[in-house]
């Protein structure tokens, strides 16, 4: 693949130097797209960008949902007459990051129609490779008219790349500081920025708080021996219930009519803190005792979601 720090292609194969022609996304997807097993040209692209809608459950509400799974289900479904008659084999994905910025979310591959009704068009989306580099690094301007939320490669080939890079690194603040919502839970477990946070947690004990921050229901729990607070979060990020009694049954509430499949709806307004943290080799008795003691003084037993 071309050095994308130095040199760029431009729409036409020509090739010019980064600091003296502007950055586009058409730079990008000609040059990466030539590199493809099987090449790619504009025409083969459609760019799609979504953006969030708070309190709507058929749109993606906010960026605690942006799974590649959600994604996926929320982009196969489309409506006749407001998208692309005829959609090209891969569609890029962005979503919106303020303002005008957009940024990669991925690629989809479409393999055609696999429903069509008078209200809704089923593609067969698969995730796909090309651009993958970029995944989370790319953001470009999508453009004064903010309310088209697709283009055409050919299109969307004019839209300026504001930068490539990875996120900034995130500090650890401390045990005393740690908040953190449900979606910033899910990054922390699994997102190199926040490696600090991983190295802290993966060495403590300790007692957590969650709480529902739409109507401040409460519940305690603990991290104790080997599993560590990293550990029994990562659980959470998983399934957004940890195997609690009172949290699976929000999570099974929330996949009502959808039962063998993992839904996360219920968390995404927990909030997660720390109530107190053990040594290692703190032995399990005491951190019981700890856990009982929060429970009682935050009555998470009558009013919260501790069940026992």
């Amino acid at each position: 693949m071309a050095d994308l720090h130095s040199l760029v292609l431009d729409v036409s194969g020509e090739s010019a130097l980064a600091t003296s022609v502007p950055l586009t996304l058409g730079h990008l997807l000609a040059s990466m797209g030539a590199d493809h097993v099987e090449p790619i040209q504009l025409k083969d692209i459609l760019v799609v960008r979504h953006a969030f809608k708070p309190g709507d459950p058929v749109h993606l509400h906010g960026p605690e949902v942006l799974t590649v799974e959600r994604v996926l289900e929320y982009t196969r479904v489309q409506w006749p007459g407001q998208f692309a008659k005829k959609p090209p084999r891969y569609w890029v994905i962005l979503v919106a990051d303020g303002g005008r910025r957009s940024r990669l979310f991925g690629v989809l591959e479409n393999y055609g129609e696999v429903q069509r009704t008078d209200a809704e068009i089923h593609f067969d989306l698969r995730p796909s490779s090309f651009l993958s580099p970029l995944v989370g690094r790319l953001v470009v301007e999508w453009g004064v008219n903010t309310q088209a939320w697709y283009w055409y490669g050919e299109t969307a080939a004019k839209l300026p790349v504001l930068e490539i890079a990875d996120r900034d690194k995130v500090p650890f603040p401390g045990f005393d500081n740690v908040l953190l919502t449900y979606h910033e839970l899910c990054e922390m477990v699994g997102d190199s920025r926040y490696v600090d946070w991983q190295v802290a947690l993966s060495e403590v004990q300790g007692i957590y708080l969650i709480t529902d921050s739409t109507n401040g229901r409460q519940y305690v729990g603990k991290a104790e021996g080997a599993q560590r607070i990293l550990g029994r979060w990562t659980a959470y990020a998983q399934d957004g219930h940890g195997g609690n009694v009172a949290l699976r049954q929000l999570a099974y509430d929330s996949a009502v009519g959808e039962a063998t499949r993992i839904k996360k709806d219920h968390a995404r307004h927990f909030v997660f803190s720390l109530l107190r943290v053990f040594g290692p080799s703190t032995p399990s008795s005491e951190v019981d005792l700890a856990e009982s003691h929060y429970k009682d003084a935050l009555m998470t037993r009558k009013f919260g979601l501790n069940r026992n």
